[in-house]
């Protein structure tokens, strides 16, 4: 969900630059490079995951899975 974050922040940027559009000082390209760059690295840090395996959720299959060929 970070990364898709990160990539609507860089999309938003780009259609920004592209339609040229003026942006005050407050939101300019280091602002939305720092943001997204902070959401990618929280993704691949592994914040925001969804749980961990193991705690309960959903079935567990030891071996082989059934219904698999």
């Amino acid at each position: 969900m970070l990364a898709i974050g990160a990539a609507v922040v860089f999309g938003i940027y780009l259609l920004l630059d592209l339609l040229d559009i003026k942006t005050t000082d407050l939101v300019n390209f280091p602002t939305f490079a720092s943001l997204g760059l902070l959401l990618l690295s929280l993704y691949l840090a592994g914040v925001g995951s969804g749980p961990a395996t193991g705690s309960g959720s959903g079935r567990r299959f030891y071996g082989r899975r059934p219904g698999r060929g």
